[in-house]
This record gives C-alpha cells, structure tokens and sequence, in this order.
C-alpha cells in the first residue's frame, strides 16, 4: 500500500525511524549512500558543433553535396568550392538559430540550494535539502519550503501551497489521517512534496520518496519520456524535401539520357546535369526561413511572447486548438469577494477585483453600503478579526498590493477596504487573546478578543458548520449558501459570540446555541477583463480554447461558461472519469467536453496526445511543475513567465511575460504573418527554380550551349534571392490574419493556388530568359556576353518579382514599398552585387560574365518587368470573380 494509504506510526515503522528522535548521523549518511542525492540526474548537454553536423540531415543537402562531388571529380574546383561554402554556410546559421538548450527540468535541481529543518539524533538540525533521505523527519512551519516528499505524523492547522504541483489555486489542507489507497495526488491531504511550501500552521513529515522517486521525479521522468513532435512546418518543409529530391533525380537522369541520345561530351553532360540539380535545389529557403522565424520572434518579444525555439513561431500560427490552465491565466489568480449575504435577507454585491481595494459594496438597487451600516459592519468586523492575513499597500507608484497569508483570507480585508473599515484600527481595538486554528476536519476557525464587556468570539468556516452552531438563523443562511454554491463561489460562514467568561475547554461544541450567524461571503478567482473577447477572437479564427485545470470541476466550468470557453450544452470531465475512458470514449469526448478538471499530469498527456491524433495542431498554457510534461508533448509549450516555475518556463517553447491569453493569441497572430511570408518566399524561389529548369531543358533539347553556368545558377539561388527574400519574410501583418481559418495540418506547404502562381510565374520568366538568350545568339552575340545578359536578365525578372510575391491579390504597385524599408535596402544591395559580378576582374574571372553596355541593361530592365505585368493581370482577373462573388 501507498504510504498515504497507511497510518503515521505504520510508515515509520516500515522506514524504521521514531519521529520523536529522527534518524542517527551514522544512519542518514548509510542510507544517502543508498539511496543518493535528492536531486534529479542532469539532462545530455547538446554541443553546438552538434548542433552544426545536424543541420546536414536534410535530403536537398545530401543533392548539393552530389553536385560538388560531380564538380569536383570534373576538376570543376571553383563550382565545388562555391556549393560547399554555402551549404557550410546555410548549417552554420541553422545551427546557431536553433541553440535551444533543453534543460526542462534543471530549475528542480534548484533544491540544492534550499536548506531545510529535520530531527536528527533528537535534537533539530538544519540540511541541505539534497542530503534528505527516506525517514528523515521534517519540521514544517509558515514560510518552509518542502525538500521531498514525506508522510505527515503531525499537524496543527496546516496549509500547503501546492499550486505548481496540482494546479490547485488554494492552499491545501493537511491532515495526518490515512486515506483510501486511490486518493488522488491532489486529494492526499496527509502528504507533502517536495517544491511546494507552507502558508500556515505547523506539521512534522517522514520523508517517504527524493530524488527521482519523488512526485517531481516522477514528472520529470514524464517530461523526458515525452517526444516533441515536428513541428507543421518542419513537416512541410520535409514533404517539400521529398518532392523536389524526386523532382531533381527525375531531371538529373533525363539530361543524362538526353545527352546521350545527341551524343554530347560526358563532361558537358555532367555539367547540365549539376546546374539542374542546383536549380532544383532552393539553397536559400533554410537561410529564408530562419530569418523569417527570427524576425517573428522579435516581434512576439516585443508584444510579451519570448520564443525559445524558433519554430514553434510558426506552428503557432497553425494553432487549431488552446489547451490553457485557469488560475493565472484565465483568472487573475487573486481571490475576490463578490457576494455577501446578511442575516437579514439581503444581497449584496461588491465591485472590484484583485487584491487592489478599489470598489464598493452595492445592495439590490445599486446603492453603495459602507461599514456604517449595523448588519454589514458585524460580517465585516468577523471577517478581519477572524484572520490571520496581512494587506500591504504598493510600496511606490505603479505597483501592486500585496497579500501575506492565505488568499481567502487576504480577500476578506480587501471587502473591509472597499466597505470603508479601517482593519488596522479594529485590530488594534480587539486584541486577539485565544484562538483555534482552522481544522480540515471541524472545517472552522475561532479567535477570542478582548472587549470592555469580556469576550468577543469570531467564527469563520464552511456554511453548514456555522449553520449548526447558530440554531436560530443557521438553516436560512444555509440555502443562501447553497445558492451561492451553485455559482461555483468559494462559500465561508460567519458567526459572532459576545460571552462574559470563555467555555473550557474553549471549541466549537461548547458554543453551540451561543452564537448568532452574520453572513456569508462568495468567493471566486475572478477572469481577467480581456479573456472573453481573446476566446471569441479565437473562435473567429477556427482555433478552439479548453480548459485542462487542476481546480474543481465546478468552478472550472463556471469560469469557462462565463468567459466563452464552454457553450451552454458543453460539460466538463475530471481526472477520474477520463481515467475510466477508453481512448475511442476521449476521442468522442473531446467535441463536447470543454473542461477538464482535478487532471495530473499524465491526463494533461493524454488530452494533448488525443487532440493531436484528431489532426489538431495544439497550443499547452502552464504554470507548474505538474504542466511541464504535457508543455514538451504539445505542438507549442506556453509558460506563463511571472507565476510559471522555472521548470515550466524551461520545458516552454514560448514563455510570455504578462501571464495574459490575449498575448498568446497575439503569438498566433504573428505566427500566421511569419506562415503567409514564407510562403510568399517559397514562391518567388521555386518559380525561379522552375525558370532556371525550363531554360536549361530548352537549351539541351534546341541543341544550345547553356544559357547559365552552374555557379552561375548558384550565385542567382543564394545571392540575388537572398538579398529580396528578406524583404519579403520582413513583411507585416495584412490585417486579416485573425479572420482567415487555420492552416490544416497536413496542408503542403506549396498549395494547389501556390502552385498555380508558381507555373504562371515560372513559364513568364523561363519565356523571357530563353527568348532574350536565343535572340542574343541568333543576331550573332558572343557567347560569354549573350550568358551574361541572360544571366542578369533573370536577376531582374526576380527583382520585379517580389513585387508579385508580396500579397496574392493586391497589386504589387498598391503596396507603398516605403512601408517596408528592407525592400528598398535588400533590392539596392542586389542591384550592387550583380553589377560587381558582371564588371568586376574577380567576378569576371570566377563566374563567367563579362562586362554589359548601358543599351543592354535598357533592354534587360524593360523585358524584366514583363513578369509584373503578367501577374498584375492575374490579380486584376481575380479581384473582379471575387466582386462578381460577393
């Protein structure tokens, strides 16, 4: 059995430890021998030199590769030498871009610098958290943190904040009793573990599990167990891959047979053979798509969304589904009262949220109570004398409230504030004098104060206990809290007693029939302000938001059905009806349920595996320890940066900075900006990639010498397209990013209308290129300067082409190049580069050209630009079917 299945004296039995004397020195160093350290192992550091030999594992490279050996085995050194430094080049920068060190889980080893307090020998010792062993004995007290997870034989009102373990967004209880063997991690109320720390009370625990046996172990084994899928693009990118390896063998063995059948030289043969593999080959769409994802990545930086690895920039913008937690990114994760009810009947409610004491007390018609009046000002008085909490006002301009102590608690002197009770002064005026702490079994507390008549005696617990004690008006505030229950309100029951002399012993008991009930407060972590209209915006965008929480069922699906997220005819699972579920039983489930509450890890797991088995394409929001799994396995792991643990925040993809889901969405916005410029970069390189082949093939079969060099080729792929692609992934947004569906997850990257484009653009340039290159020769122009011509002709046909690229139905002239300042720099240093090439000794010599005349380069500006008006036509054609349409 499970040691929160047995009884404390069982545990230490089974540990051989007496919880009065703790373990001996000699005994603790045996068995941290034993057992080792409690920490967790240290995850395989990836070298960047690793990282660089990675990067050749791509099928186009391997064709590069092909072709520089073929270059070389024909002493062609120069054209080898040209390919190899590019592919070098383009590894280099994919592998410094892709650095991500994934250390998901080296913040837990974070504990060996926490130090905690354990009996040993008898007597009280401060450690290491690392040299903890199973059946040291812990002392727990308000503010320790917890270094492992033990056994409670002992507690006194104690309270754990397990918030980054469980989700849960209020202190847990704890309790030494023993529990059914199923109880659920969240639920063992006779457990600690380590990570988590106490907000109130006292406790003494036997240390059961370190290390990697402890709950966190058993996470972070999860977390190492899970694979991060390819992302959409880099799946794309690899079906992309495949087509044009094939496409490139294909063109490769029909130039072979070609040449045979016209009975060319080997050499020459070759040679075509290699300058339509480099044609195929778009060398610059990893350097494009790098810097189109970097450029997404400040971007997102700059609205509060730090990406981690670059492409989940884009697979956000394929996002079809938003797994999202509730507390703190949904909820402002601050306990807010928002209903009261008096003796008398009435209802209030109370304006505001936070922690911040801004808002009023309003009654059915609106008007705003203060403490003035009798009824609210006995609540009120109960509550702020009845607790333990403490509200600090900002220390500067600017900055937030702060709370210390428990969250329900720090609620209720928020209330007082906005009522216009001065907490300080009552406190002052009724000095505490007993009490007995709150109890998870008796579900109460009780504080004693001094008055000038004897003794003031406040009770604060759950509706139906307060109910019992007050046998006069405890049955009717008892169906107001049910009321209020049914809201998905955290509920608290006040009470007041004024007695000359305290009962001994001094409990609830003995109060019974004494006391009279003065209200009830409704609880709740309120939404945050913009969370519905960042759902429906969602929703306008195809993309589904869900609730995976570690609350409760009920307050989850009130918080859901308040800000979108479930439809009225939606429900909600927890942890224990999905374990029940078959995985046919999920799959059907997931349509209709939109919360999914009390979950552990491995159901946060399994909810993302059977979304992603659907097709979807899924976003994960955490906070905690217990998220870091499931934030590996989605498509894109989002931590929240300012509540999110550490480990959270390394198992992330994407942390943001503000906590907020609006930010995440602003993410998807941008990651669908960077999808839609890669591929208007994909469509200006493979219709320049399809012109190059057309014009070769052409040329072999009309019996002409080579309209391009092989270098030549490759100096068009990576310098000319290299220096007008960056204008194009540097493009903003078009403003209608959030109103167009998702990309489907299995969708090519190249498009049956991206296709279309492609051939249309790519037959325009090759019949201008091939035209100009076959009229050159045909009115008797040597040969070095008709290629160069030809050569620099489709330079300028890709110059005017991005003009085409940058929007699929506006006119390329409507669009101010002025808004994108890259386009302007990226076209003058193209245009400098290629007139170097051609006029330069050093370009002359090692890329085959020859110096142009200005009559020429008129005559190769003017055929160039056909290519725009070609595509303009094209637009225009489309923008009326599109009127017509509509």
């Amino acid at each position: 059995m499970a040691e929160h299945a047995l009884a404390a004296p069982a545990v230490a039995a089974t540990l051989g430890v007496d919880p009065q004397t703790g373990l001996t020195e000699a005994e603790a160093r045996l068995r941290l021998s034993r057992h080792g350290p409690n920490a967790l192992p240290e995850p395989p550091v990836r070298l960047l030199w690793r990282l660089f030999l990675r990067q050749f594992q791509n099928p186009l490279i391997y064709l590069l590769f092909v072709a520089a050996a073929i270059a070389a085995l024909l002493h062609k050194a120069g054209d080898a030498l040209v390919i190899l430094a590019v592919v070098t080049l383009n590894s280099a920068i994919g592998a410094l871009q892709e650095g991500r060190a994934e250390r998901a889980m080296r913040s837990l080893r974070r504990l060996d610098a926490l130090r905690v307090r354990v009996r040993r020998g008898g007597t009280e010792a401060t450690i290491p958290a690392r040299e903890l062993v199973p059946g040291d004995v812990l002392l727990l007290g308000a503010g320790d943190a917890i270094g492992a997870d033990a056994r409670l034989c002992e507690s006194n009102a104690l309270e754990i904040e397990e918030a980054a373990l469980t989700g849960e967004s209020l202190p847990a209880s704890k309790d030494p009793a023993a529990l059914p063997d199923d109880t659920m991690v969240a639920d063992r109320r006779n457990m600690v573990y380590g990570g988590t720390h106490v907000t109130a009370g006292r406790g003494v625990a036997i240390v059961v599990a370190t290390g990697s046996r402890s709950e966190f172990g058993r996470i972070a084994a999860l977390a190492e167990q899970s694979f991060e899928p390819p992302t959409p693009l880099e799946k794309r990118i690899a079906r992309l891959g495949r087509t044009l390896l094939w496409a490139a063998m294909a063109l490769f063995v029909a130039v072979i047979a070609a040449g045979w059948l016209r009975g060319l030289p080997w050499v020459d043969v070759l040679m075509v053979a290699i300058s339509q593999i480099v044609s195929v080959v778009p060398e610059g769409l990893p350097v494009a798509m790098t810097v189109a994802l970097a450029v997404g990545m400040q971007r997102m930086a700059a609205r509060g969304a730090i990406v981690r690895r670059l492409a989940a920039v884009e697979t956000l913008g394929s996002t079809t589904v938003i797994c999202t937690d509730k507390t703190g990114t949904l909820t402002r994760n601050e306990m807010t009262a928002v209903a009261l009810v008096l003796p008398d009947g009435r209802e209030l409610t109370v304006s505001g949220v936070g922690y911040a004491p801004h808002g009023q007390v309003l009654d059915a018609t609106g008007a705003a109570l203060t403490a003035t009046d009798p009824a609210l000002r006995d609540l009120l008085t109960c509550a702020v004398l009845c607790n333990d909490a403490t509200l600090l006002a900002p220390a500067h301009e600017g900055a937030p409230w702060q709370l210390l102590g428990d969250p329900t608690e720090g609620a209720l002197l928020v209330l007082a504030a906005k009522a216009g009770l001065e907490v300080a002064a009552l406190r002052a005026l009724s000095p505490r004098v007993a009490e007995v702490p709150f109890d998870a079994t008796a579900q109460a507390m009780l504080t004693v104060h001094q008055t000038a008549r004897g003794y003031l005696v406040a009770i604060k617990g759950a509706a139906e206990v307060v109910a019992a004690l007050d046998t006069a008006a405890g049955g009717v505030l008892g169906s107001h809290a049910e009321a209020l229950s049914a809201r998905a309100l955290r509920v608290l029951a006040f009470a007041l007693a004024e007695v000359e002399a305290l009962p001994q012993p001094l409990t609830l008991a003995a109060l019974r029939g004494r006391v009279r009930s003065v209200g009830l407060v409704g609880q709740i972590d309120p939404p945050r302000d913009e969370v519905a209209a960042v759902v429906a915006e969602c929703a306008a965008a195809g993309i589904r938001t869900v609730m995976i929480t570690g609350d409760h069922r009920g307050t989850g699906l009130a918080i859901a059905r308040q800000v979108g997220i479930a439809r009225p005819a939606d429900r909600a699972l927890d942890g224990r009806e999905l374990e029940a579920l078959t995985p046919a039983q999920l799959d059907a489930h997931l349509a209709t349920a939109a919360v999914f509450a009390r979950v552990q890890p491995a159901h946060k797991l399994r909810l993302i595996e059977a979304f992603q088995w659907q097709g979807a394409v899924v976003a994960m929001t955490g906070d905690g320890v217990n998220d870091a799994p499931a934030l590996v396995r989605a498509d894109v792991g989002v931590a929240m940066g300012r509540a999110g643990t550490e480990v959270a925040k390394e198992a992330a993809d994407i942390v943001i900075t503000d906590d907020r889901l609006g930010t995440v969405v602003s993410a998807v916005r941008e990651g669908r900006v960077v999808y839609g410029n890669l591929q208007k970069v994909l469509l200006m390189l493979l219709a320049t990639g399809l012109a190059e082949v057309l014009v070769l093939l052409a040329a072999l079969l009309g019996g002409m010498p080579l309209p391009f060099a092989a270098v030549q080729i490759l100096w068009n792929n990576v310098v000319t397209e290299g220096t007008t692609t960056v204008n194009l992934v540097l493009d903003e947004a078009e403003g209608d990013e959030m109103r167009r569906p998702p990309v489907a997850p299995h969708a090519d990257l190249l498009s049956r209308e991206l296709l279309a484009r492609v051939v249309l653009l790519g037959l325009t340039i090759a019949t201008i290129t091939f035209g100009y290159f076959a009229w050159q020769l045909d009115a008797g122009v040597p040969f070095a300067k008709a290629q160069t011509a030809t050569f620099t002709l489709l330079a300028v046909c890709e110059w005017f082409n991005v003009l085409n690229c940058r929007s699929t139905t506006r006119s390329g002239l409507s669009l101010s190049v002025l808004r994108n300042r890259w386009l302007i720099g990226g076209l003058v240093v193209s245009n400098l580069l290629q007139v170097a090439v051609v006029f330069s000794p050093f370009g002359n010599a090692h890329f085959y050209t020859v110096p142009l005349d200005w009559g020429d380069a008129l005559t190769i500006g003017v055929l160039g630009s056909g290519v725009l008006w070609v595509e303009e036509l094209r637009k225009m054609v489309v923008r009326r079917r599109a009127r017509a349409a509509a």
